[in-house]
């Protein structure tokens, strides 16, 4: 991999750093915004999922744009929307203004997981793309970490502690938004939507050289026999339903592990176990340590092993961790056993569904539907991410359910999403996209 090819890819995917602090820098922040506002349950655990809301909009909607201006247009406006909800939220007089901004914010984050994924796979050769997607990945996570760190940093500097929480994302937003000034739009956009061969050549000539003849050709083909004129009827016509049924079921096995409960709550969830406030906190950082490491596992190995060995390593890793924390808080098991087993939970979802899902499916679906593809799995994903999270506090709280029963119920889902890996999903590693579009053909 030359060095512009790992710039444009980094930049790229701090659209995931962006992300992921925006997810998770809420969980130092919904306590204290519970109590200033006098939420119920059920309405704090709206405000908290009305990002969601917008990420299902987002997500639902972030492809129109990046067909029609360009997936470069697109980062920008992503950029722009995740530091107007920062500073929105964080000055915030009441509830219902912070909720708007909220959800603007989750537009940004929804068109995050299809634009940055979508972006990367289409300018990274066949033998390097899954690790360089698995940065968007990586990303994330880091965005995670460092937004229980300040969360943990700034915590106890006042009253207002949790709007500085919520605002230091604005900072990594403006970085994001001039460094995107220096990366080319997508050369399979250019060709598909433009025509703009030469300007396309250009780029792949520095980032995939050895596969650009090919991937020109295929385009070529492709726009002379109008396959680039397809649309959504053409997405649900019956040709791709192989691709969209893994692009669904993939999305939904991972927020029904219940990775956004933890990330979401993870303060609450390790108070639930009976470990107090401070320590809480210090060890929803040890969440964000965990999620990084292996993570980084996860991107050096998604090449070498390939998706499906690592959906079967996490696969396992979820359903022990998972089965250990439901069987502690029905026994009501003291001490580390928690949070030793959501660390646990945490790696396996890192190497398994964290570092697969966004690069296969950016994957599987072919040029001219990519971005309806990576919609549908997008949408999927948040549109469960909210239901998990909306739910998870009230159930949490009911006696007749509680976090015992929550936990089984994740652990379940995921003893069907390894039969799933075992049984069903393909293998894609070191394969061109072009290639990938006539294997699924079959």
């Amino acid at each position: 991999m030359n060095n512009k090819l790992i710039f444009w890819s980094v930049v790229v995917a701090l659209g995931g750093f962006l992300f992921g602090m925006d997810v998770a820098v809420i969980s130092g922040a919904e306590k204290k915004i519970q109590q200033l506002w006098s939420l119920n349950d059920v309405l704090h655990g709206q405000a908290i999922a009305i990002a969601l809301y917008g990420t299902v909009i987002g997500a639902l909607f972030g492809g129109i744009p990046s067909e029609k201006y360009g997936r470069k247009k697109t980062l920008f406006i992503i950029g722009f929307i995740y530091f107007i909800s920062s500073i929105g939220a964080a000055v915030a007089p009441d509830v219902t203004t912070f909720m708007i901004f909220r959800f603007i914010g989750g537009l940004g984050v929804g068109a995050s997981s299809i634009v940055v994924p979508m972006y990367i796979s289409e300018i990274a050769p066949a033998k390097t793309r899954g690790r360089l997607v698995a940065i968007f990945q990586f990303n994330i996570v880091f965005g995670i970490l460092v937004s229980y760190l300040t969360n943990y940093l700034i915590r106890g500097m006042g009253e207002n502690d949790w709007r500085w929480m919520l605002g230091i994302v604005a900072i990594p937003a403006v970085v994001f938004i001039v460094l995107l000034f220096f990366v080319p739009e997508s050369p399979r956009w250019l060709m598909v939507k433009r025509k703009e061969y030469d300007k396309a050549r250009a780029i792949l000539a520095v980032s995939d050289p050895t596969g650009a003849d090919e991937a020109i050709s295929a385009i070529q083909k492709d726009v002379e026999e109008e396959k680039q004129k397809a649309g959504l009827g053409t997405f649900f016509s019956g040709r791709f339903n192989k691709q969209i049924f893994m692009a669904f079921l993939i999305a939904s096995f991972n927020q029904l592990s219940g990775i956004n409960a933890i990330i979401y709550f993870a303060p609450r969830v390790f108070e639930l176990a009976g470990i107090g406030e401070d320590a809480a906190f210090l060890q929803s950082a040890g969440v964000g340590l965990v999620n990084l490491i292996f993570t980084m596992l996860g991107l050096v190995l998604i090449d070498k092993l390939g998706r499906k060995k690592l959906m079967l390593i996490g696969s396992i890793g979820y359903i022990i961790s998972l089965a250990v924390v439901a069987a502690a808080f029905y026994f009501k098991w003291q001490g580390m056993v928690v949070p030793v087993f959501v660390f646990l939970f945490i790696a396996a979802h890192a190497i398994g569904q964290g570092a697969v899902i966004w690069v296969f499916i950016s994957e599987i679906f072919p040029n001219q539907v990519r971005s309806y593809g990576q919609t549908l799995g997008s949408s999927t994903h948040w549109v469960l991410a909210a239901v998990v999270s909306a739910a998870f506090p009230f159930f949490a709280n009911l006696t007749s359910i509680g976090p015992a029963k929550i936990f089984m119920f994740f652990t379940v889902m995921m003893v069907l999403q390894l039969l799933w890996v075992l049984f069903k999903m393909p293998e894609t590693k070191g394969v061109s996209l072009e290639e990938l579009e006539k294997k699924m053909s079959v």
